[in-house]
C-alpha cells in the first residue's frame, strides 16, 4: 500500500474586518500565536479553547514556524491598529474615574 501524500488546506479565514481567524471560530491568529510564544503547548491551546481542533492548532503553528517575518509583520499590524482603537475609544469615554463613577451610580439606585 503506497502512502498518498494529500495537501491540506491552512485553516485560517481573513474576515471583514481584516482579522485572521482559525476555521469557522471566533479565535483569532493572534490568539494562538501569543499562546505558543509564551510557551503554550498546542495541547494546552486545545484546552483553553475546545472550539479549535488540535490538528488546526498545529497547522497554524507550522505556517507560523514558516512563515514567521510575514506573520509577525501581520502581529504588528493588529498591535498598532489596537493601539489607535483603544486612544479613540479613550478620547471618546475618559477611562479616569470610571470605578468612582460606577460606585456612586450602585450608593444612589
Amino acid at each position: 500500500m503506497t502512502l498518498v501524500i494529500e495537501t491540506q488546506p491552512l485553516p485560517l479565514i481573513l474576515d471583514f474586518d481584516g482579522v485572521v481567524r482559525i476555521s469557522k471560530t471566533r479565535v483569532t491568529l493572534d490568539t494562538i500565536i501569543y499562546a505558543f510564544r509564551d510557551g503554550a503547548t498546542a495541547e494546552e491551546i486545545a484546552q483553553q479553547y475546545p472550539s479549535l481542533s488540535l490538528s488546526d492548532i498545529y497547522s497554524v503553528i507550522g505556517y507560523y514556524l514558516q512563515q514567521s517575518e510575514k506573520v509577525n509583520a501581520y502581529l504588528q499590524r493588529r498591535e498598532a491598529v489596537t493601539a489607535t482603537v483603544r486612544k479613540e475609544n479613550e478620547a471618546r469615554f475618559d477611562p479616569d474615574g470610571v470605578r468612582e463613577r460606577l460606585l456612586a451610580r450602585q450608593v444612589r439606585a
